[in-house]
């Protein structure tokens, strides 16, 4: 699935209307929804709790904080992108200080073009994060099976008196006749169910 067949939740945060509907506008409902907008950085906060957002993009300063801490929070507890645009007197200090956690810092006034590329930019870092994901899931259900068939094995050594290659053929065996994996052989044999 390429870039452009991806649907992207929004979180806007940032007290400027003006800032919103032009945001809005940028943002086409067939490719980005929902878009969330947030006045605050504390509405902010309830409305990244309540929901999971693929992009998040920050209008720095707020009523009530600068945006940084949760750009950065934002980046350590999700897997969501986060674009935090700054007054140009603060880029250098806000630059170093977010982008170590994966934040994207943009000065600001920003151009439509140079916000379309950002945009760009976010889906790529977006889907990246994603593919990590699977690739975490899939090593976490490596890691579980390994484990069911090591217990599994264990057993069978001690209670049936196999060798290590006997139990092992033995799983196999049985996932092969029952048509079912090796981590479900060795759960039944943790049951005890064989």
């Amino acid at each position: 699935m390429g870039l452009q067949e991806r649907v992207y939740s929004v979180l806007l945060v940032s007290a400027a209307e003006a800032f919103n509907s032009t945001m809005t506008s940028l943002l086409p409902p067939a490719r980005y929804q929902p878009v969330k907008c947030a006045g605050s950085i504390s509405e902010a906060k309830r409305r990244f709790a309540e929901h999971e957002f693929d992009f998040v993009i920050i209008n720095s300063p707020l009523p009530d904080d600068a945006g940084d801490r949760f750009a950065i929070d934002c980046c350590k507890k999700s897997a969501a992108s986060v674009l935090l645009l700054v007054r140009s007197d603060v880029y250098e200090i806000v630059l170093d200080k977010a982008t170590p956690y994966g934040v994207f810092v943009q000065q600001k006034p920003v151009t439509q073009g140079t916000m379309l590329q950002a945009l760009t930019w976010m889906a790529s870092a977006r889907e990246r994060l994603r593919q990590k994901g699977k690739m975490t899931l899939t090593l976490d259900d490596r890691m579980e099976e390994i484990k069911a068939v090591n217990r599994a094995k264990l057993l069978l050594i001690s209670e049936r008196a196999l060798s290590e290659p006997e139990a092992h053929r033995f799983l196999e065996k049985l996932a092969m006749d029952r048509c079912i994996t090796k981590k479900q052989a060795a759960e039944m044999v943790i049951a005890q169910q064989v």
